[in-house]
């Protein structure tokens, strides 16, 4: 392959099955990434797990921190600091009870997934090591869904710090795609005091590297990668520390990015509107096999 972007075998007959009318997209489910940054003396590095080669979703792909919205953080009421719902809701473009659940799941699943939590016990602080047994029984507690984010954070007296994320871009997983999301990408700093760790059951293993590198060896195939992905990892490389890319955030286009296919001249031509690296041919007929 001439670069490293993620191209299951399914998806020329999928395609062509919604050009033809006869696949009905499933409908994307809520979705948070997080860009854990942190600086380093060649630039800032962004912290990346590989997925499990055995995931049936773009297993062996390098990705961020990240997954599904926990439909309890819509219902209850959220410690919470920074700005305000009504803000969020209004940069993400949606109500103020999906803002919260969208923004709870960037902060939980950056705890399940890299142990680092974006919560304090002041409205500017910051917890500090999340390492021992009880912090870790808590995040077990997270991950099987046994215990809410609003009830940890609660027991531990703590409150969401909505204003240590920047909203970065949103991308919509292709309508012929069997599992969809809807996904918010962020950016975040690593806090002072926390490190990152492969607490993911779906990553064999996680890695901090600057996104000049982690693209240039995209583009050489060693690494594996979505669209998205890939993207955001371009749009990085323009800032020299973490907090330029944070600062550039509120600025950032969240108008979602969603690919189409379209049949031209015997082809369906895959892309993604203002990502013309992406675009794929895919022959119209059920001969020949997906192009480049």
């Amino acid at each position: 392959m001439a670069n490293g972007q993620w191209y299951p075998a399914e998806w020329p007959d999928r395609i062509r099955a919604l050009a033809a009318g006869t696949l009905t997209p499933v409908a994307p489910k809520r979705a948070a990434t997080v860009m854990l940054l942190k600086d380093t003396g060649g630039g800032p590095a962004v912290h990346m797990l590989r997925r499990r080669a055995s995931m049936a979703f773009a297993g062996g792909a390098y990705a961020y921190p990240g997954g599904g919205v926990d439909p309890r953080d819509d219902d209850h009421h959220v410690r919470w600091a920074g700005p305000t719902r009504a803000w969020w809701a209004r940069r993400l473009g949606v109500g103020e009870a999906e803002a919260q659940a969208i923004v709870c799941a960037a902060v939980r699943e950056t705890y399940e997934e890299a142990g680092v939590l974006l919560a304090g016990t002041a409205p500017d602080s910051v917890v500090g090591d999340t390492t021992g047994a009880g912090w870790e029984a808590d995040r077990a507690a997270l991950v099987a869904r046994e215990l809410s984010f609003a009830e940890f954070l609660d027991r531990r007296g703590l409150v969401l710090r909505s204003d240590l994320l920047g909203a970065w871009t949103r991308w919509i997983t292709p309508e012929f795609e069997s599992r969809r999301y809807d996904t918010w990408f962020f950016v975040a700093a690593l806090p002072e005091g926390q490190r990152t760790r492969n607490a993911s059951t779906e990553a064999d293993r996680t890695v901090w590297i600057t996104p000049g590198d982690a693209a240039a060896r995209y583009d050489r195939g060693e690494l594996l990668m979505m669209p998205p992905t890939i993207a955001t990892l371009r749009q990085l490389t323009a800032y020299g520390t973490a907090a330029e890319a944070l600062a550039a955030a509120p600025e950032r286009d969240l108008t979602p990015v969603l690919a189409t296919a379209r049949l031209v001249d015997g082809e369906i031509v895959l892309s993604w509107p203002g990502h013309d690296e992406f675009t794929k041919h895919v022959p119209a007929s059920t001969t020949g096999g997906a192009g480049a």
